[in-house]
């Protein structure tokens, strides 16, 4: 009896610790993968824009079309991004096998790999939404709409709930697991071997146990995160969507992992040198950059 006491009272403390939380993302939840607990819900089934959060489900799709990895895809100047101006690191007229171009559509976010990704679909570009739409169907998502590849079109919208349901499709797929978890990665463009980091600082940092990510950002969805994390022996998944800016996305991460993982186990946010965050200002002023 005094057991179940205790257990109802520290459930009752948890619960308080976390609606007790101040957080900046404007929608948030966070799942036990195990159990299907919710532990933190804040304004969940709002449909918004999920920017670069799209990358999972066009990922998936092209997956399950089973199209060789090792196939040449000649980057278009149809893929360049013609409605946000987002910056890209990939020529147009560059070469790359559909495995890198995965990678640099998942990793860093590249969005006209994405968009190549989406042209060299089986039946092209109107394929391509058919599959996505019957993914969706399959998946029983009702709130969620995609349109094109990229997560550009602010169309592309979803809910935090289910986003978690996606996630949780996404984490089937290895190639998924594995790509979106890599710190980085060298990839030939053009003969010449360019390096690429993850949009997500907190892959590789100090305390996190990641096992799937994915960053978004575009001015109407403002910053995304996806993230399937292992703390305190338990798997969680994370949903959080419209953070006014990424210092506030990756705080808002640390907080919550922290409650799960209790004082003795606090993960620290990489930090940039001050070098690094006077080049990060001038980028962002050249250009809006969707992640």
């Amino acid at each position: 009896m005094l057991k179940k006491i205790v257990a109802v009272l520290l459930s009752s403390f948890t619960a308080a610790a976390f609606a007790a939380v101040p957080l900046g993302s404007q929608s948030v939840l966070v799942v036990e993968d195990d159990t299907g607990k919710v532990l933190l819900e804040k304004n969940a089934n709002a449909q918004v824009p999920i920017a670069s959060l799209t990358k999972l489900m066009t990922a998936m799709v092209v997956l399950d079309a089973k199209q060789d990895m090792n196939e040449k895809i000649a980057i278009d100047r149809s893929d360049v991004d013609m409605l946000k101006h987002s910056a890209s690191r990939v020529p147009v007229g560059a070469e790359i096998s559909r495995g890198d171009v995965l990678q640099l559509a998942l990793m860093s976010s590249d969005n006209r790999a994405a968009a190549s990704l989406g042209r060299t679909y089986p039946g092209g570009m109107e394929a391509f939404r058919a599959a996505v739409k019957n993914k969706i169907r399959a998946l029983g998502l009702i709130h969620t709409v995609i349109e094109e590849p990229t997560g550009l079109s602010p169309h592309n919208m979803s809910t935090a709930t289910e986003l978690v349901k996606i996630a949780t499709a996404a984490s089937a797929y290895p190639d998924i697991r594995r790509i979106t978890t890599d710190t980085k990665d060298v990839i030939n463009i053009k003969g010449r071997k360019v390096e690429y980091h993850n949009t997500n600082r907190l892959v590789g940092a100090k305390g996190w146990d990641v096992g799937l990510s994915k960053t978004g950002y575009t001015e109407e969805a403002g910053r995304c995160l996806i993230m399937r994390f292992r703390t305190g022996g338990k798997n969680n998944t994370l949903v959080l969507l419209n953070a006014g800016a990424s210092s506030v996305r990756n705080m808002d991460a640390v907080k919550i992992r922290r409650l799960i993982a209790g004082p003795d186990e606090q993960p620290k946010v990489m930090k940039a040198s001050a070098k690094s965050k006077k080049k990060a200002v001038k980028q962002s002023k050249r250009t809006r950059r969707a992640m």
